[in-house]
């Protein structure tokens, strides 16, 4: 199915690679202008330089000055897409103050100060479509090692719930996707750092039912789905693309 979004403006997060950067790819080959935020500039760049329809917009979206900065530049965004995110790896007690609160600052904060400074246009202009990247390590499923990167994500989940049924009326959709492990730059990044790449990825292949990771435009077809008018009736779904990890 040819999903069209000719004429529409997105707004993705975390678009300089793994999913953001699949979303970015997929929006602006359905015809969407993408506004691609990242905090890596030169990444950024590089994506960017490959999608016609892309533009690059660097900056830090745990600094609200950004955030405002970005809305008072683009208050014409049609469709946004808070990808952004962080996996802290422990439990309750390898979680202290520091490390709880950059997980509430990426995974929840980020996408609440861009909902709220975002959906005032979409409202003045009769709709939107809000896509919040959750995930199936969340209120779905416990996975050993997860503890701040769970509750936030299951929050992320009620977030996109309260929007869904504050706005139902009044045009917007808003809708999450709840990946389960992604092929991605950062799960690499994520292995290499734990000290033991090879054992480590052995194991997380073990847990995919389907035998391998996803991949990042097969979450990027799901959010390119509910971007268009074919999901005109979804809304406050919480969407999961996983190969069978929560079944």
């Amino acid at each position: 199915m040819h999903f069209d979004l000719a004429g529409r403006k997105a707004l993705v997060t975390a678009a300089a690679q793994g999913i953001g950067a699949a979303v970015t790819q997929g929006f602006a080959q359905a015809g969407a202008t993408v506004i691609a935020v990242d905090a890596n500039g030169e990444r950024l760049q590089q994506a960017c330089g490959d999608f016609k329809r892309a533009t690059p917009e660097c900056g830090d979206l745990t600094q609200a000055e950004f955030v405002q900065r970005l809305a008072e530049s683009h208050p014409d965004v049609d469709i946004l897409v808070n990808v952004v995110g962080y996996v802290h790896h422990g439990t309750i007690l390898d979680c202290d103050e520091s490390a709880w609160q950059r997980s509430i600052d990426l995974n929840m904060t980020t996408m609440y100060r861009l909902m709220r400074a975002l959906l005032p246009g979409m409202l003045d202009r009769g709709g939107g479509r809000i896509i919040n990247v959750a995930s199936v390590v969340s209120t779905l499923k416990a996975v050993p090692n997860r503890f701040a990167y769970a509750a936030t994500k299951g929050a992320v989940i009620a977030m996109t719930k309260s929007v869904a049924a504050d706005f139902v009326r009044q045009g917007i959709r808003c809708n999450a996707i709840c990946p389960g492990t992604i092929d991605t730059p950062s799960l690499h990044e994520r292995l290499a750092a734990s000290g033991d790449y090879t054992g480590n990825l052995q194991a997380f292949l073990q847990r995919q039912p389907l035998g391998r990771f996803g991949r990042a435009d097969e979450v990027a077809a799901m959010a390119l789905y509910l971007a268009s008018d074919a999901s005109d009736f979804v809304t406050g779904a919480v969407m999961v693309c996983d190969g069978g990890m929560t079944l």
